[in-house]
């Protein structure tokens, strides 16, 4: 609800009056109506609905403000809309400080150009870029606490989900990374992918065609067959010479 700022005193020609004591309105008017002056006499003023209001009827109006409304007072649209309005606000405040987010996006596109390197290379390179990257949007988060970041793995089935959520508040944004199914899996590109997506970031090019593995690297999916003739999945969490590894045991990525 409007809210004015009112002077008690005769009003000019043009001026705005707000009724506050509605003395002789015989139910034309009523306290808090307001009107526009149209002439002023030594009884009272005039407007276009009403042949005459009594000076002590009214106080001038010299300024308003609209209060904005409770949570509890907005509608569901109204609430979302605020909800992007306070992503939009936070996600600059996030980024604005300290990380070139232009420059980082260039050199992870420049990593899928084309360039003598084999597409092992180029998958390791930007792999090793989408791990800085979620780093570096996860540290920014927490210096600017402009949200609480959540990242959930879903390897079994190739997925990534990330939460941004805002502090103290229900307001929250979701993305999720989906590996196609001829693809191979790697979590911290999907991290970066589904990451970048809950904050409304542009999710560069190369993490999105991103060549495939010719061996195992850190954050793939691999599936061996076990001496049972069983078929299992793991997690690469390190490489050394053509052998993929989890913990402390050793598997050939083939």
């Amino acid at each position: 609800m409007t809210k004015y700022k009112t002077e008690k005193r005769k009003a000019r020609v043009g001026e705005r009056i707000l009724i506050t004591d509605a003395e002789y309105a015989m139910e034309s008017y009523k306290n808090g109506d307001v009107f526009i002056v149209n002439s002023v006499d030594i009884n009272g003023v005039k407007v276009d609905t009403e042949p005459i209001i009594w000076h002590h009827e009214y106080e001038v109006i010299v300024g308003e403000h609209t209060p904005a409304p409770s949570l509890y007072e907005m509608s569901y649209d109204e609430l979302i809309a605020l909800g992007k309005d306070v992503m939009k606000t936070l996600r600059t405040l996030s980024y604005k400080n300290g990380y070139d987010q232009g420059r980082f996006d260039a050199e992870i596109e420049a990593l899928h150009g084309t360039y003598e390197k084999s597409d092992q290379q180029k998958r390791d390179e930007i792999v090793a870029k989408a791990k800085e990257d979620v780093e570096t949007l996860k540290m920014r988060n927490r210096l600017s606490k402009a949200f609480n970041i959540g990242i959930r793995v879903n390897a079994e089935n190739g997925s990534v989900e990330a939460t941004a959520k805002v502090p103290n508040s229900r307001i929250a944004s979701y993305g999720i990374a989906k590996c196609a199914p001829n693809d191979c899996f790697n979590e911290h590109i999907g991290k970066a992918i589904a990451l970048r997506r809950a904050l409304g970031l542009e999710v560069p090019a190369a993490y999105l065609n991103v060549p495939q593995p010719t061996e195992g690297g850190v954050g793939d999916v691999v599936e061996y067959t076990t001496y049972l003739g069983r078929k299992r999945k793991f997690t690469v969490e390190r490489v050394e010479n053509g052998r993929a590894y989890k913990g402390t045991g050793g598997i050939t990525s083939t």
